[in-house]
């Protein structure tokens, strides 16, 4: 027996209260002090019998396991589950806290229930990650008691576990399934009219009523002394980098999350989609210097590494470094790609200081800068002004927005195209420009 295990309750504390009282007045009524002796021996009875009843010459007395999936999804509703088992042979109160990881920081989660002889039970609950990494939990404690009541036994149940929180995969199945089915318009996919013929060629084969005549194989006409048709196919293999901005810019927090999950969380559904479509997905990550580099490919398990290296990748305190980035490009992809840089500018000076190494970066290949709307000073423009003082905050936040357009255009003056986008809209917005240069044949 560990008396570590053993807690006192409430009614044991409400008893001890009783007989303090009954002594007391026992000092001056002789009677209210054989009552109180009457009543501690009765009350000792009950803590023995509550003692032997918890802890039994049994070795199985409570079961008890919590089932944890093999990763969290960031930012969506992850379930878990746990499973209990009464093995004493009569009814036993149960009290189960869970040592939830800090990064939620909830102390106060517990659940409540009575267990018959053999009973089971079980219960659910759903957590909403914030933050990518590892998830520490600690031990599922049990403390059961029996129908008196006064002590109760402590009992870890379950060890501690720990799991990773990778970027937001079930939004990227959400985007698969989507695209699989040919229903990415209901999530704001647009479909795009494709311009012109793709250029790859496929086969030649037998004219078909309704071809287009421009594609007519005259040489395979003549041969065959049948009419002839040039097929052509979506170009394929096409190389799609993300190159995703670590630096401070990227702290900044909407709805719970940093600019930075969002990026990685819209970054890992375009490899998704870009791999369904046939392309190869890369990643590239820097701030102050080049974190980490995946070739484009397009193999079975590359996805899943692509979400190993994002799982717990963090911002930095520094600026970033767009001529480390600009240099590692150069060196290690010599062929054109779709390079989908995500970054924040917060300022038309800031943007204009980096125009340089962007250019660098678009003239070998198809750039797309995708930055960040402030919604926080959007909503600053919407309020009414009350005072002086207002009218100047709002006057500085609609400059700060018109800055952010401004940056856009000069962007596509150089060549470069850009998404401006709210957090909540990345995905949708980037996923459509990508189908977009697909459909224009761009890249």
């Amino acid at each position: 027996m560990t008396f570590k295990a053993i807690y006192l309750r409430d009614r044991f504390y409400l008893g001890l209260a009783v007989l303090f009282v009954l002594f007391l007045m026992g000092y001056f009524w002789h009677f209210f002090f054989v009552l109180g002796v009457v009543a501690a021996a009765a009350f000792l009875s009950l803590v023995v019998i509550d003692l032997l009843m918890l802890f039994p010459r049994q070795k199985r007395i409570l079961a008890g396991h919590r089932n944890l999936p093999d990763r969290f999804s960031n930012s969506d509703a992850n379930s878990v589950s746990v499973e209990m088992q009464n093995f004493y042979p009569f009814p036993v109160g149960l009290t189960v806290i869970e040592e939830l990881p800090v990064q939620f920081q909830m102390r106060d989660f517990y659940r409540q229930t009575r267990l018959k002889p053999g009973e089971e039970w079980s219960f659910s609950y759903t957590l909403t990650p914030v933050e990518r990494g590892e998830y520490h939990f600690g031990h599922l404690n049990g403390f059961v008691h029996t129908r008196q009541g006064l002590l109760a036994r402590r009992l870890r149940l379950a060890e501690p576990a720990m799991v990773k929180v990778y970027p937001s995969f079930m939004q990227m199945r959400q985007f698969e399934i989507m695209a699989i089915s040919d229903r990415l318009s209901e999530i704001g996919i647009k479909k795009v009219r494709k311009f012109g013929h793709q250029m790859e060629f496929d086969q030649i084969r037998e004219y078909i009523k309704g071809d287009d005549i421009r594609t007519i194989n005259w040489k395979a006409t003549a041969r065959r002394q049948q009419l002839m048709v040039n097929q052509y196919q979506d170009e394929k293999s096409q190389q799609v980098f993300s190159l995703i901005d670590m630096g401070r810019t990227m702290k900044m927090p909407f709805d719970g999350l940093t600019l930075l999950d969002y990026a990685i969380n819209t970054s890992l559904v375009l490899s998704n989609i870009a791999m369904l479509k046939h392309d190869k997905a890369g990643l590239i990550t820097f701030n102050e210097k080049v974190k980490c580099l995946i070739p484009a490919r397009r193999e079975p398990h590359h996805l899943q590494l692509i979400m190993e290296m994002l799982y717990n990748q963090q911002t930095g305190f520094l600026e970033h470094n767009l001529e480390a980035l600009y240099a590692t490009v150069r060196k290690k992809i010599p062929q054109r790609s779709l390079l989908v840089l995500y970054t924040n500018f917060e300022s038309l000076k800031s943007a204009r200081r980096e125009l340089p190494f962007l250019r660098r970066l678009a003239a070998n290949h198809l750039l797309l800068v995708v930055f960040f709307e402030n919604s926080e000073v959007g909503k600053l423009v919407l309020n009414e002004a009350s005072d002086l003082e207002d009218i100047y905050c709002q006057t500085i936040a609609e400059k700060f927005m018109f800055d952010k357009k401004i940056i856009v255009k000069e962007l596509e003056r150089n060549g470069i195209h850009a998404i401006l986008s709210d957090p909540s809209e990345l995905t949708v917005a980037t996923m459509n420009k990508y189908l977009e240069f697909k459909a224009r044949g761009l890249i």
